[in-house]
């Protein structure tokens, strides 16, 4: 593990602030991140080290606290919090019979959940977890589907996944892990209103 200093250095080469009480320390290498084996594995056969908001993320949200990070397209923040919530999800008691999901992706546009979605599904895939994605301009049948048989990560824009919450197909109670994706761009989109109703539907893990 680097040290305190070897950590500042590391920040402030990389023009990084970081903010909050006692948080843990970033992973330079990807065996650092606690992460199963097979992921480990698969991250490795693509990439060569951990991107810097990769670093920093992991650690901070595997250990179950709330953040906020801000970083450029191209940074690697999509596995910086995919990865995290698939290992939450894996963690949790099995599903059983019930159908809703432990992790929810809430993000602004089609495009951006769809590329998400494609991530995701890579690594739920090797942890055998199931994972759907909601979004408006396409037919609600598949969709509708997927929450039927139950789905352990769901990736959404809030209209599509309120439409799905008031028809009763899905529901939050078992969701302990939640991701807003482009928060800041979701807000300038108007979607506040659907974003307060998801989040009171969330399960607060005390």
């Amino acid at each position: 593990m680097a040290s305190a200093y070897e950590v500042d250095t590391w920040l402030a080469m990389n023009q990084v602030t970081v903010e909050g009480d006692d948080l843990p320390r970033p992973v330079f290498e990807f065996a650092e991140a606690s992460f199963p084996p097979y992921v480990t594995d698969m991250l490795l056969a693509n990439f060569k080290k951990p991107t810097v908001i990769q670093s920093i993320s992991w650690p901070i949200a595997l250990s179950g606290r709330d953040m906020v990070s801000i970083a450029k397209t191209g940074s690697g923040k999509t596995l910086a919090f995919i990865l995290p919530a698939i290992v939450h999800t894996a963690g949790q008691s099995p599903r059983g019979h019930q159908k809703s999901p432990s992790v929810l992706v809430l993000l602004p546009t089609r495009e951006l959940a769809q590329q998400v979605d494609e991530v995701a599904k890579l690594y739920c895939k090797v942890m055998n977890l199931s994972v759907t994605c909601l979004f408006g301009g396409a037919p609600k049948s598949e969709q509708a589907r997927d929450l039927e048989r139950g789905v352990d990560v769901i990736i959404a824009t809030p209209g599509r996944l309120m439409d799905f919450l008031e028809a009763g197909k899905t529901d939050l109670r078992r969701c302990t892990f939640l991701v807003l994706d482009e928060a800041d761009r979701m807000l300038d989109m108007g979607f506040e209103p659907q974003i307060r109703k998801v989040v009171s539907q969330i399960r607060v893990l005390t």
